[in-house]
Formats: C-alpha cells, sequence, structure tokens
C-alpha cells in the first residue's frame, strides 16, 4: 500500500462522504477503505511529513494511521467533528508519538553512551590527592632527625640497600637501622597510618 503524495490525491469527496465512508468501513467495506484512502493519504502524509520532516518515517506513519482509519472506523463520533478533522488528529497524534520514541531513544542512547564513556575515577582529584600526600610525606619527614631522615630517603626513595645506607652516611649498621625503624614508626605516627 503506497501513501499518496500531496499532488497525488484524487479530488475530495462531497460534504458528508468521508463520513458515510467511514460508516461503510466500520462494517467491513474494502472498496470504502480505498476510496476514503484515496481521498485522504496525501493530506495524511503532508501532516505527518511537517510534524517528522524524515520521508521514510514519515510515509511509514502515513501508513499506520491510515491502517488505524481501517481498524477503528467504529469509533468515529459525527458529533465530535468531520470525518476528516478526526482522521487528521489520528495522524497528528500518531505523527508527535514517535517524534517521543525518537527522543526517548536517543536520550536512552546518549545516557549509555555517557555512562559507557564515563572514566571510573576522577583523575583531577586523583592527581590533588596524590599532590597532598606527597605534601603530608614531606612534612612528616621534615619532623625526624636528621639521621632518621636520611636512613629512610636513603633507603625507601633511592632504593639503597641497608649495608649502602649505613656507608654512605658514614653511620655504623645497628644505628642505620634503629634510625630507620624509629623513623618509620613516627612517619606511621605522622601520616595516621593504622598497623
Amino acid at each position: 500500500m503506497h501513501v499518496a503524495a500531496h499532488g497525488e490525491d484524487a479530488a475530495a469527496p462531497g460534504q458528508g462522504a468521508l463520513e458515510k465512508l467511514l460508516d461503510r468501513i466500520a462494517n467491513g467495506d474494502h472498496e470504502a477503505f480505498e476510496t476514503l484512502y484515496t481521498a485522504t493519504a496525501g493530506a495524511v502524509l503532508g501532516l505527518v511529513r511537517s510534524l517528522l520532516r524524515d520521508a521514510a518515517q514519515s510515509e511509514e506513519v502515513a501508513q499506520e494511521v491510515l491502517i488505524e482509519v481501517w481498524r477503528s472506523a467504529s469509533r468515529y463520533d459525527p458529533g465530535k467533528g468531520s470525518a476528516m478533522a478526526w482522521v487528521m488528529m489520528l495522524a497528528h497524534r500518531r505523527a508527535v508519538d514517535r517524534i517521543r520514541s525518537v527522543q526517548k531513544t536517543v536520550e536512552r542512547d546518549h545516557k549509555a553512551a555517557v555512562r559507557d564513556h564515563e572514566t571510573p575515577f576522577d583523575v583531577v582529584a586523583e592527581h590533588v590527592e596524590r599532590r597532598l600526600e606527597r605534601q603530608q610525606v614531606r612534612r612528616c619527614l621534615d619532623q625526624l632527625t636528621d639521621l632518621q631522615r636520611q636512613s629512610v630517603t636513603m633507603a625507601y626513595y633511592r632504593g639503597y640497600t641497608l649495608q649502602e645506607t649505613a656507608h654512605l652516611l658514614r653511620a655504623p649498621l645497628g644505628t642505620v637501622k634503629t634510625r630507620l625503624c624509629d623513623g618509620l614508626i613516627r612517619l606511621r605516627d605522622c601520616l595516621g597510618v593504622t598497623a
């Protein structure tokens, strides 16, 4: 079934003719439906296209509207307006429903894309936190004695062994071990690290 474009629709039936066609369609008259289809398809497509602005979707929605006319012709109430107004109201509703559906799909896809793209942590916060930790470690190192600070710095930050640290500091190995242990305990306390 092809929806007629604007210039393709036949001359509109006379006053009251669409209402009679709808009555016949409600009773299953296929010829009445073909006549109504020919008379209204161009206007339906024009309205739908003006709302959707997409030719393929407009054709699809116009088809849906005309199928709905076939299925629901018995619900047409002449007391509420003309048959053409009823058909156009169905077309408008169906087009608006399609617009809402497309918008919801776009929003859902956007949310999914944002969710999938988010980084698992905040890079700026991570950088600031590391910087603050380094400043706190420096502040705590400054509270150690010179030998404690040198022992910790050489053993933990420069990677020297205890023997190398003792040799470079020109201090006995036992003294370096003690100062290193004391320094680490004071650092742990200063940093608030629980054992």
